[in-house]
């Protein structure tokens, strides 16, 4: 019995090209086509036969990647999310991993790789290719070496403050606490919003909640 495969892109050329590739797999089929990730949740309602993977782009309209691996394992956790994407951003593979994604590709791999990703999400229930890993080892193991926080490129002090600020604490406070002078905190806190794309400390605190950066 082949193993079935949903595609959730919203790019109907490369959506058909993966279909035709797919069924050129051993033990493959595609169960169904979607053109976002509300289409898909849609069409898996009134489908009888739940996939054994789902292929899902991250930039669709409707409902993104993000959202819809977050609801593909909310309803159905035996379903497993592959992402295929043009998208390397490392932010992005982290939230998706968080989402339930079990595999990261680029829409720039071979046709063998694909093949592999699938054979390796069946048997093993996961796929870590070699850029996969790269950066997921280097987002999830906080400061790296060089004193940076690859997330958002921030350097060890940054971190500090960034920790700190997220408290009840002043900017006087965290000066008194890091050893500096206001003006040097001042100086953290434009450097870390320009960073994190950010414009107040609320919206600050909840991107590094929102990333893992800290835990409240």
């Amino acid at each position: 019995m082949p193993a079935y495969i949903a595609i959730a892109d919203d790019h109907y050329l490369v959506a058909a090209a993966l279909a035709d590739l797919i069924k050129k797999f051993d033990n493959y089929d595609v169960l169904l086509v979607a053109e976002n990730g509300r289409d898909l949740l849609e069409k898996l309602e009134h489908s009888s036969q739940l996939p054994d993977i789902v292929l899902l782009d991250i930039n669709m309209p409707e409902m993104d990647g993000f959202e819809t691996a977050s609801q593909l394992r909310q309803r159905y956790p035996t379903v497993r999310v592959l992402v295929l994407s043009m998208n390397d951003r490392e932010d992005h593979l982290i939230r998706m991993v968080r989402n339930g994604a079990r595999g990261y590709l680029l829409k720039g791999c071979r046709p063998s790789e694909l093949n592999l990703a699938l054979n390796e999400i069946m048997t093993k229930g996961f796929y870590y290719s070699e850029y996969f890993t790269t950066q997921l080892i280097r987002n999830l193991t906080g400061p790296s070496s060089n004193g940076t926080i690859s997330v958002f490129n921030l350097n060890e002090r940054e971190y500090e403050f960034l920790k700190l600020a997220c408290s009840d604490l002043t900017y006087n406070d965290i000066a008194d606490r890091m050893s500096v002078s206001p003006r040097t905190v001042d100086g953290y806190r434009e450097a870390v919003f320009q960073k994190m794309n950010v414009k107040n400390r609320v919206s600050m605190a909840i991107k590094a909640v929102k990333y893992g950066l800290i835990d409240l």
